[in-house]
């Protein structure tokens, strides 16, 4: 696993600080003490639009005006103002087809995004704004599709009939372009795809849902619990590589309502206890959140959850990028869960289960569909192959 490049300090560190969990005080300390060293402001930036935290970092270093330059402080601004124009944007075309699909009696569930911005921060410019995210059921797609169509929405990957209904029981979710740029809109009838082998029951989550307040329009949102499970799924799918992620994740455990027994029991009915495990730990340790007695008590202590923090810690202010689709990879997706049957499952889905991949590489017509099982076998031996003669 690519580990942590000591060029990138104190920027790190700086970054770290200016998401953490610490009260204000511990916080303008922190930060005070770390701009003593040398900054090289242009590093500081990129790192952290590539972590997804440019609002949070403007947010602090407002408080210590004495400490940034000028003209750094103007970038910094600059930043959030563009980000704070886009989720406007977004806001707009949020309430635009939220409003269509209600209008249609379709169900959905705005999540992530400005939803999360709100709910979890308080202003959904705090949050650096990526795209619209919306939970649906999987029998609504083609009628979402339809609607979106008419607001100017197409999709960035266009499916045949055959690959439509093979990508609803395997995959997750349909991108969408629109006028304001691409993959805009991301509908998602499933958490992840099905080889990761949790299947998160979407139905129980649209009956637990919640109305919530976005972009000054009600619309329905997943419970907070369902959500500290689904963003620390998402996460453990890309090896927490992105602090927003964490930070998120880091407000929801601060949040005194949130009920440890039922993410408790939901965790350990799909299998996923040690992820939750991880995500704790590193939410601890990069940002200082506070892991509650209660979540302490409902979660289990698990010594290989420990390792795995340790390797993945290193590995996430890295500027290299972790191959998804590496075997190192999966041995990692293997080791982050914590049942056997899980394991198996996975890897028995992993192998047998096709998709965009195998579409795109060979063209099968229709009557020969279920071939594109052994297109996936020949792909990931060829896979096998390559690695181990490298």
């Amino acid at each position: 696993m690519p580990g942590t490049s000591s060029a990138l300090e104190p920027e790190w560190s700086l970054l770290r600080a200016a998401c953490s969990e610490h009260n204000n005080q511990q916080k303008l300390d922190s930060l005070r003490a770390l701009l003593r060293s040398p900054i090289r402001w242009e590093i500081l930036f990129d790192l952290a639009d590539r972590h997804g935290v440019q609002p949070l970092l403007s947010q602090a270093l407002r408080n210590v005006p004495e400490s940034v330059p000028s003209e750094h402080a103007s970038a910094l601004r600059q930043a959030f103002q563009t980000n704070l124009h886009k989720s406007l944007l977004l806001s707009r075309e949020l309430i635009r087809i939220v409003d269509r699909l209600s209008a249609m009696g379709i169900n959905v569930m705005a999540y992530k995004g400005l939803a999360l911005a709100e709910a979890i921060y308080g202003d959904i410019a705090l949050r650096q704004s990526g795209d619209i995210d919306l939970m649906i059921r999987a029998a609504d797609l083609a009628r979402i599709r339809e609607a979106v169509r008419e607001l100017g929405y197409t999709p960035h990957a266009p499916l045949s009939e055959a690959e439509e209904r093979a990508c609803l029981k395997s995959g997750y979710e349909c991108a969408f372009d629109g006028a304001a740029g691409r993959n805009l809109l991301e509908v998602q009838w499933a958490i992840q795809p099905s080889f990761y082998a949790v299947d998160f029951d979407m139905d129980g989550a649209f009956q637990r849902a919640v109305m919530s307040t976005v972009a000054g329009c009600p619309m329905k949102t997943p419970c907070i619990e369902d959500l500290f499970l689904v963003l620390s799924l998402h996460a453990a799918k890309h090896v927490w590589g992105r602090l927003i992620w964490l930070c998120d994740l880091a407000r929801i455990m601060n949040l005194p309502q949130l009920n440890w027994k039922q993410i408790a029991s939901q965790a350990t009915g799909l299998g996923i206890v040690r992820i939750l495990r991880v995500t704790l730990v590193l939410a601890n340790r990069l940002l200082a959140a506070p892991i509650s007695v209660k979540a302490e008590a409902s979660l289990p202590a698990d010594s290989e959850a420990l390792r795995l923090a340790d390797e993945i810690q290193t590995h996430i202010p890295s500027e290299v990028a972790y191959d998804v689709e590496s075997l190192a990879y999966f041995r990692l997706m293997l080791r982050l869960r914590e049942r056997r049957a899980d394991q198996l499952r996975f890897l028995s889905r992993l192998v047998f289960t096709p998709g965009p991949g195998e579409w795109a590489a060979v063209h099968l017509p229709p009557p020969l569909f279920p071939l594109y099982r052994l297109v996936r076998l020949s792909r990931l031996a060829a896979k096998l192959v390559r690695t181990y003669s490298s």
